[in-house]
């Protein structure tokens, strides 16, 4: 199956950092699959006005919908995504999902595409990496495409793109690598039974190091069975809290 992959360029520059992080990705995209890219500041599109759609947005709407995997690509500004890109998420809100009755939003044409994001902020490696400067961006735009239905591949980010002429050599490996994956086609990531998995083995290493623990501080020969309890399940609690808080917040901070 040949795919069909679009990046879209949501900075107010054509010639950015951005746009070299997009360009170096679509770059490694190969025959016979294609690829096409739309640089928003050239489409004055607005929102549908009742029964009247905005034409720009059409046109917009189509080559999103004639493509299977999209490359979002978009700066941080001021801690948030770039106005450009929210702006045309905002317009195309009605376009990108269903909504029913109730105001509430599902999945519709663009369901099971796939997308990989892109931002990149003046902010120092270490800044973000702490501070998570680039967090919020890719939070808007995993919500809009997750609220679509669209399954996320990737994320890449950059950081200290002040004055930046040409990208890093790291970063630039980075894109080619996941452009050269966007060759093949895209499958759901189901990983639940590996997440399972993951799970009970992070439960029995927390009760053996609780174990341990109640052991080491004597908490075990000379309590009752209550104290011995609630001791346990304090320091389990204590430990999982700890880890569960590493995988998913700074294991991911981007950097």
């Amino acid at each position: 199956m040949d795919l069909k992959i679009l990046g879209i360029l949501g900075s107010h520059r054509s010639d950015g950092a951005t746009d070299m992080m997009l360009e170096t990705v679509l770059s490694a995209v190969k025959a016979p699959n294609t690829t096409d890219m739309v640089y928003l500041e050239d489409y004055p599109f607005k929102p549908d006005q009742g029964n009247h759609k905005d034409p720009v947005l059409d046109e917009l709407e189509q080559k999103m919908l004639d493509s299977d995997v999209w490359v979002i690509a978009a700066p941080t500004y001021w801690g948030g995504l770039a106005g450009k890109m929210k702006d045309f998420f905002d317009c195309m809100r009605q376009r990108l999902v269903r909504f029913d009755h109730d105001g509430g939003t599902h999945p519709d044409r663009f369901k099971n595409k796939h997308y990989l994001s892109i931002t990149d902020c003046f902010t120092g490696t270490f800044e973000n990496w702490v501070t998570g400067v680039t967090d919020q961006s890719f939070r808007t735009i995993d919500k809009v495409m997750s609220a679509a239905g669209v399954i996320k591949i990737h994320e890449l980010v950059l950081t200290n793109t002040w004055g930046m002429k040409e990208l890093p050599e790291n970063k630039k490996q980075a894109c080619l690598k996941w452009g050269a994956r966007l060759n093949t086609e895209q499958k759901r990531d189901d990983s639940t039974l590996k997440r399972y998995i993951e799970l009970f083995f992070m439960v029995a290493v927390m009760a053996l190091l609780t174990m341990g623990i109640q052991v080491g501080l004597r908490l075990v020969s000379t309590a009752d069975f209550w104290w011995r309890y609630a001791s346990f399940v304090l320091i389990f609690y204590v430990l999982l809290g700890c880890i569960l808080h590493f995988f998913t917040v700074v294991k991911h901070r981007r950097r």
